[in-house]
């Protein structure tokens, strides 16, 4: 039997994560800081429940990140919510206290400095495709860049929009569309977000939370119409980082 006592293990919460970004990620970290006894693997949940088997017996855990569909729904289990994902309403980084678990949101981190650059003046109001955990972090940025936004959803609930509200008046006033549903995820990569793509110009920008494929559907039908695209990997990889110093500190 394999010895745990010097492991340092983290993981990734989510349902159906083979495909995740977070493993091979902090593996090749690991690798390259020669850490030979820190491990990341991925726990897959089938409902959120099967986190209090994990809890009980799983030794030498020292965070996780959490996905899709489980950022709201893993609250509950923490004993303590750092103020900003408390804010957020949405939890991605989970780390091991003295006094217990400790949620963060570090997507905000990550989202706010990979969109920044390519924010200009005109950008003055958003689309967010979605509502998910993810879309509340979103929405938190946009916040803080003054930046109006509007959810849309396949069920909207109030002050949010449905898919087929969306038409040519209100993609010249919403120049930011983001996407933050899994359509276009490999390997279902000709499935987009339903909006009415013909109405995109060159003053708009697309971002997509989706890194594989690089270009999305969704970024493609953008960049065919001159608007200006951004993939999820720069944020993957600024939350994971932030995720990491949370951990160690």
């Amino acid at each position: 039997m394999e010895k745990t006592e010097n492991k340092n293990r983290f993981g990734l919460i989510g349902k159906n994560i083979d495909y995740s970004f977070s493993r091979g990620y902090f593996t090749q970290k690991f690798k390259d800081l020669h850490l030979e006894n820190y491990t990341y693997e991925n726990f897959d949940f089938q409902h959120i429940d099967e986190f209090n088997t994990v809890l009980t017996t799983e030794k030498n855990i020292r965070g996780f990140n959490v996905t899709i569909p489980y950022k709201e729904a893993v609250i509950p289990f923490l004993t303590e919510i750092d103020e900003i994902a408390q804010e957020i309403g949405a939890v991605n980084t989970i780390k091991f206290t003295p006094k217990g678990l400790k949620g963060f949101n570090t997507d905000y981190y990550g989202f706010q400095r990979s969109i920044e650059p390519f924010i200009k003046k005109h950008h003055k109001k958003a689309l967010i495709l979605g509502t998910g955990g993810a879309s509340k972090a979103i929405a938190y940025v946009l916040k803080q860049f003054k930046i109006a936004y509007t959810f849309v959803s396949r069920n909207p609930k109030k002050g949010e929009i449905a898919y087929s509200d969306l038409d040519k008046t209100t993609l010249e006033n919403y120049t930011i569309i983001i996407n933050c549903t899994p359509l276009g995820t490999y390997p279902e990569i000709d499935r987009k977000p339903d909006i009415p793509y013909q109405f995109l110009n060159n003053k708009h920008l697309l971002f997509d939370l989706i890194y594989n494929p690089a270009k999305t559907a969704f970024l493609l039908e953008g960049e065919s119409r001159g608007a200006t695209i951004k993939n999820g990997d720069k944020m993957l990889e600024l939350q994971a980082e932030k995720a990491w110093e949370i951990w160690n500190s």
